[in-house]
């Protein structure tokens, strides 16, 4: 080992150059070399490792008990103050179910308009007028594209937000037991639902949403959904 001052060479454990007497830098570490200089804490130094440990071991300890009387007032009164879940009723959801009917009734009167004006042109190329012969495939057509209308209406309105343009403005919404927005397939199966058990129960299933204490027709137990009020 040489010194960093005079290049004199100076034993590897030697703390100055004996020759010109300068404080080695760079000495190196040897393992097994008997240390010469002890290593003492200062008073700081001891203060600041005491603190140091005293957090170590307040992070390990368990967090003291939650008192049930501190904490449980706070909770009671926000639970008081919070506003309970509303469910849309019967007239609510009869007016957005008109508001729907109306305007998949404008959509359906369009398409009929365009299905209609392109028949009369398909039958005056073979030189034939519409007539009451021939509109029974055009009433097929239009039947099958009113259903599709409806099904697609109500199907990605209710899979997409929750709400159709009815239930938009009456603030009514669909969800699930999570009050989460349902799926497409969730929401196809209650507008089946809402079709069958129509049709079957002559109209009861939607009566009775009047009874049911969450507002619920028989399509939405099917579903699994609530309609509730935003």
């Amino acid at each position: 080992m040489n010194c960093q001052n005079c290049e004199a060479v100076v034993p590897t454990d030697a703390e100055q150059c004996e020759k010109c007497g300068a404080r080695l830098l760079n000495r190196r570490v040897i393992f097994g070399a008997p240390r010469t200089e002890e290593f003492r804490l200062t008073s700081e130094a001891e203060l600041i490792e005491a603190d140091e440990s005293v957090k170590d071991d307040a992070d390990w300890q368990f967090p003291a008990p939650i008192m049930t009387s501190a904490v449980g007032a706070p909770a009671q009164a926000a639970d008081e103050t919070a506003q309970p879940l509303l469910c849309g009723g019967f007239f609510r959801r009869l007016g957005a179910f008109v508001i729907d009917c109306i305007v998949i009734f404008f959509f359906a009167a369009l398409v009929a308009v365009m299905a209609l004006i392109g028949y009369k042109v398909g039958l005056a190329a073979h030189g034939r007028s519409i007539s009451w012969d021939n509109a029974p495939p055009l009433m097929i057509l239009l039947t099958f594209g009113w259903t599709l209308l409806a099904t697609a209406y109500f199907v990605v309105f209710h899979g997409m937000e929750g709400k159709t343009i009815g239930k938009w403005l009456f603030g009514l919404r669909v969800v699930d037991s999570e009050q989460r927005t349902i799926s497409y397939r969730r929401a196809m199966l209650r507008w089946l639902g809402s079709c069958g058990f129509g049709c079957a129960s002559l109209g009861l299933s939607f009566l009775w949403i009047l009874w049911s204490a969450e507002k619920r027709g028989w399509h939405d137990f099917l579903a699994r959904t609530w309609v509730i009020r935003d």
